[in-house]
């Protein structure tokens, strides 16, 4: 699943659109280097996200293409 759908299927990013333009910002890495909008999450991997005050750190559990609102923090616990 692209980083941007997965920003938005999790929750961690209220919107697609915002997801890409984050990503593109470089305001979002993946394992520790910036990643495109485009990158293929994996289970394992850490996201960073550094929007905000305070940056936000996953590490990705699942990889679900439809999630609930009550499934969505199932997909990644806080590193």
């Amino acid at each position: 699943m692209r980083l941007d759908k997965y920003l938005k299927v999790s929750r961690l990013i209220k919107r697609r659109t915002v997801a890409n333009e984050a990503c593109d910002a470089e305001k979002v890495s993946v394992n520790g280097k910036p990643a495109r909008a485009s990158y293929d999450v994996k289970v394992g991997d850490i996201i960073e996200i550094n929007m905000g005050r305070t940056p936000l750190k996953v590490k990705v559990l699942k990889v679900q293409e439809v999630v609930g609102k009550d499934g969505a923090g199932d997909l990644y616990e806080t590193v």
